[in-house]
């Protein structure tokens, strides 16, 4: 029966789409700021020094025109124009192609000559002198209402005239070109409607995007939600599709994995509990049945020894079910310890193999390899390897075919050892061998075969072996061989006195007499 858990109540306060909304936007919002100021810092400049540059190179032709078309006087000091008709018409042509005023201003600031007539601004008030005194220098340039001359910014570009007196070089006057500024005026607002326009255009672009972006990683994330609502009440039959391989694809990857580990295990827990139940109802009747026939004399005296000793069998398996379940607990709560000694242990390999003496003339097993093995003493926790050994040779006189063999090799190198338990007979088929020790796993599923297995044994065997540092492998031909190979790490203190070898021999000895019996 499936507990009922109740399922998360648990709201979307913050959502991964708005979260990328919001951090899309804040950096577009951003960007854009910055990209606005330096557009608007390199265009200015870039529209500033490209006025004033044009502004001087016609100021520079003006004074080439003035200086070439003029005598001076050095007497009154006054620069004469020779053709004023055709000065005109030139200082005209070239104020409108440029879209500007060219004045001619005296030393002192008066203007003398303006391209917009006798009745103009230049002319109703005397240029400041900083103004004179910086193109004095050569070149005179300006962004402003050079302190309120004008009433509104201007572009203002100046250069002196220079004229060739007598060998000697006069400045007589000085000419000045000034535009209005209006881009840059309307810069600042048709700015920013392309501003404003590449925003919107770019904020739809950047919220489709996040939309499809959001939209790809939330959809696993919620697939893998509801699938771990399911999880949670016994269903794993549901995967996340992978659809990319980058981190979400790996994620879903490893929810799939963790899906199938999730089933199997799901799968080997009913199949335990279905062992469990099988193991323990059939003693119990079989129990119950013989004693309520000696109680209720059913079966007479003469024959309630050997029923007797058919109870005796059956607790004993009840007692290997409870010390597997006991050793499982364990191992899942880390309190397995090793407590580590010196033995031999071909001695109790050759003890745990006459516990099955009688199988095995039954079924007329042949027994190799023995014959090689040598005296070997290892430091180990005597128990627990009894426990491992016991389950492969256990293992391997159950799958033995009749008629078959047993064998067992040795391998020992400077570090350690391994064990070899060979049986003939069908094997395991390959899509088992990945499960062989998992728990609760078992080949023989029917029970024709493994009818007192629980699926746990190689699986403890497995824990132990790793607890000692060592490890259990398996591989296996079908019909052909099965063969188990567990490795034992050496240690320094494996060399002990012979007084101690003995004393460590009549401990496990007289361990397997009270353990191995069936």
């Amino acid at each position: 029966m499936k507990s009922k858990v109740k399922s998360p109540n648990f709201r979307i306060k913050h959502s991964l789409f708005l979260r990328y909304l919001a951090f899309g936007l804040m950096i577009l919002f951003v960007s854009f700021i910055a990209l606005g100021i330096t557009m608007y810092y390199f265009v200015t400049s870039y529209w500033e020094s490209e006025k004033k540059q044009n502004l001087i190179d016609n100021a520079n032709k003006v004074a080439d025109v003035i200086e070439a078309s003029s005598d001076y006087s050095s007497v009154t000091r006054t620069l004469i124009i020779n053709d004023l008709d055709l000065f005109t018409v030139t200082i005209s042509t070239i104020s409108q192609s440029i879209d500007a005023d060219i004045f001619v201003v005296d030393t002192k600031g008066d203007c003398k000559y303006c391209s917009e007539g006798d009745v103009c601004v230049h002319q109703s008030a005397l240029i400041p002198s900083y103004v004179l005194a910086s193109t004095t220098g050569g070149e005179f340039f300006e962004h402003g209402t050079l302190q309120n001359f004008y009433e509104e910014p201007y572009y203002t570009a100046g250069v002196p005239i220079i004229i060739n007196d007598q060998g000697e070089s006069v400045l007589v006057a000085f000419c000045y070109v000034s535009t209005k500024s209006a881009f840059v005026s309307q810069f600042p607002m048709t700015f920013m409607r392309i501003f404003l326009t590449a925003t919107l255009f770019t904020l739809l672009i950047v919220i489709i995007f996040v939309l499809w972006m959001s939209y790809g990683m939330v959809r696993p994330l919620r697939q893998m939600s509801s699938a771990a609502k399911k999880f949670a009440v016994g269903d794993f039959s549901t995967r996340v599709p992978v659809r990319s391989d980058d981190e979400l694809g790996e994620l879903a990857t490893a929810f799939n994995y963790m899906a199938d580990s999730l089933s199997a295990s799901e799968s080997m827990r009913r199949s335990f509990i279905a062992n469990v139940s099988h193991e323990l109802k059939t003693p119990m009747t079989t129990i119950a049945g013989f004693i309520d026939g000696m109680l209720d004399g059913t079966i007479p005296p003469e024959r309630q020894p050997h029923y007797m000793k058919i109870v005796s069998n059956e607790i004993k398996r009840l007692s290997r079910l409870v010390t597997s379940m006991l050793s499982l607990s364990r191992i899942d709560n880390g309190e397995l310890k090793l407590s580590r000694q010196n033995f031999e242990m071909f001695s109790m390999i050759v003890t745990i193999l006459s516990s099955f003496e009688q199988k095995i003339e039954e079924k007329r097993y042949e027994i190799k390899g023995l014959e090689d093995f040598k005296s070997l003493m290892v430091y180990a926790d005597p128990d627990l390897m009894y426990q491992v050994i016991y389950n492969l040779i256990e293992n391997a006189v159950k799958f033995t075919n009749e008629g078959g063999y047993i064998a067992f090799s040795l391998d020992e190198t400077r570090y350690d050892l391994s064990i070899s338990i060979t049986n003939s007979g069908a094997g395991i088929p390959p899509e088992d061998i990945r499960y062989i020790f998992d728990r609760f796993y078992k080949t023989d599923k029917s029970r024709s075969i493994d009818k007192k297995g629980m699926g746990l044994g190689l699986f403890i065997a497995k824990s132990i072996m790793r607890l000692h540092g060592g490890d259990i492998y398996v591989e296996s031909v079908v019909n052909e061989y099965c063969r188990f190979t567990f490795r034992l790490p050496k240690k320094t203190s494996q060399n002990t006195k012979t007084s101690s070898q003995q004393k460590n021999k009549q401990y496990i000895e007289t361990t397997l007499s009270s353990e191995t019996e069936e």
